[in-house]
């Protein structure tokens, strides 16, 4: 007896829980994602996410540098993109360029003491909401379980 359409069976089971989870998964991201954001700009407003991950990823990278390339790549960037959102962060005064001495191809983005506290008091705050809207709903357990979940997709999108 075949499978009603739309109720194919899969690898885990039947392929509409598949979807389902997916796209459970993809509308609370959608929806946490701008809560986590809120007013954690030093000024108490909300600030976007790719500059929230350009400042958080510098915060906690050696020497609070890292090449713009491999920056761009991981806030999900186009290079053009993120050398505009890397002009705004320079004029703000909380990120600066520097050459490597060693490969003139190479640019690091700097954070700069303003931005180092800006960042700072920015991941407070957004610790804040991540116990409020991440932590409360799931648990210590479910925390750990949803990271461990979340890692084994990456790493899994990795090597593909």
């Amino acid at each position: 007896m075949s499978e009603p359409a739309g109720r194919a069976k899969n690898r885990g089971g039947d392929a509409d829980d598949l979807i389902t989870a997916w796209g459970l998964f993809y509308e609370a991201l959608n929806a946490t994602a701008p809560l986590l954001l809120r007013g954690i700009d030093p000024s108490g407003g909300d600030m976007s996410g790719p500059w929230f991950e350009v400042l958080i990823r510098l915060q906690r990278s050696p020497d609070h540098r890292l090449p713009m390339s491999r920056l761009a790549r991981e806030v999900s960037l186009s290079s053009g993109g993120f050398t505009k959102l890397a002009d705004r962060l320079e004029r703000k005064g909380y990120l600066t360029r520097q050459a490597c001495p060693s490969d003139r191809r190479v640019v690091y983005a700097v954070l700069t003491p303003q931005g180092r506290d800006v960042a700072e008091k920015a991941r407070a705050k957004h610790v804040e909401l991540l116990q409020e809207h991440v932590l409360g709903p799931l648990g210590e357990d479910g925390l750990r379980c949803f990271a461990d979940h979340a890692r084994r997709l990456r790493d899994s999108s990795v090597r593909a």
